[in-house]
């Protein structure tokens, strides 16, 4: 196996799926940790962190190329045998799942909060996991044209709701910088963790080589996608406002106006989340079942992985807001730093 043209999809494919799958993350479930811990320093904490995670791409690269684009669970079974590839494989596919379940949680939560107020949250998680389990069942392809055909709204979306919030910024509320000193910033810099690693997973998927610059370049669309809406919660809503927002990317869609009769426009940005949570899920769900070998099997993923998630989905929604945001804050996101 040379490792050239084995895949299904292309590094174009790869570069969007990551501005999906990672950048809903990046976008928006780090942003309220990162201005309650930083303020108004936040995005230098975003800079700081892709500073010091560019070096560690190498160390994908490296892997990348050392496994010669042989699926991770073949490599590793050349290297350290079954048992520890076993350990290593179910290790990360059921955090897979909890990761997975804690952004349908979060998603869930908003949904609650902002619009379907009186929709039981069952229901809501039924009919979620059902259509996220179809898109695992798929393959490869299917999800990376799915996330190609959803990704273009939104990132229209995104810039649309930047440049016709800028009549309400004001950058100087990114003033004085450093008001803190440097401990909050580097304090902060460990939630935007990349979840790159994630793609040597589906490596034997992809069409060609992933070079470092490939790594490089999602890593710097993920810090965009981060800085973006961190800044403009900062300019539009002031630190100290935007740090006691919930969802401040959600917010920030509140503002938009255009003349004095088009307001109210902040609906878009439930296409947003839910086609980003949409697929950050079902791919993630996927790796895992590649992890777990069921793709041939698919009657296994209706089986064992539905019913894991749904119900690891279930207990986190039987959880008090307030104890979910504290976990996520204080201990799950520093922990997806730790393992990936």
């Amino acid at each position: 196996m040379k490792g050239i043209s084995v895949g299904q999809i292309s590094i174009l494919h790869v570069i969007f799926l990551s501005m999906t799958v990672i950048g809903l993350k990046n976008h928006v479930t780090i942003l309220p940790p990162i201005l309650q811990v930083v303020g108004r320093d936040g995005w230098v904490s975003v800079l700081f962190a892709a500073i010091f995670i560019f070096p560690w791409l190498f160390l994908l690269v490296y892997i990348h190329n050392k496994s010669n684009q042989q699926p991770m669970k073949d490599w590793l079974k050349e290297k350290i045998g079954r048992v520890g590839t076993n350990i290593i494989l179910y290790t990360i596919g059921i955090y897979l799942i909890v990761l997975s379940s804690f952004t349908i949680r979060e998603t869930l939560q908003w949904v609650k909060t902002t619009f379907l107020p009186n929709t039981p949250m069952l229901l809501l998680l039924i009919i979620f996991t059902i259509l996220c389990i179809l898109l695992v069942t798929t393959n490869i392809q299917t999800i990376a044209i799915v996330n190609v055909m959803v990704l273009l709204g939104v990132l229209f979306l995104g810039f649309f709701v930047a440049f016709v919030n800028i009549q309400v910024k004001d950058y100087e509320l990114l003033r004085p910088f450093f008001e803190h000193g440097f401990q909050p910033v580097l304090k902060g810099a460990v939630y935007p963790a990349v979840e790159l690693l994630l793609l040597l997973f589906v490596q034997h998927q992809i069409k060609d080589r992933v070079r470092w610059y490939h790594f490089a370049l999602m890593l710097f669309l993920l810090m965009g996608l981060t800085m973006g809406p961190l800044i403009g919660a900062i300019t539009e809503f002031g630190p100290m406002e935007a740090a006691s927002q919930r969802y401040p990317a959600y917010e920030e869609w509140g503002l938009v106006s255009i003349g004095r009769f088009i307001e109210h426009m902040d609906f878009f940005s439930v296409y947003q989340w839910l086609t980003g949570a949409f697929i950050r899920v079902g791919f993630i769900l996927f790796i895992a079942s590649e992890l777990f070998d069921m793709r041939q099997k698919k009657i296994r993923v209706w089986t064992i992985i539905a019913p894991g998630f749904f119900f690891m989905c279930l207990s986190l929604s039987l959880v008090s807001d307030q104890l979910f945001l504290i976990i996520k804050s204080n201990y799950f996101l520093i922990s997806t730093f730790l393992v990936f």
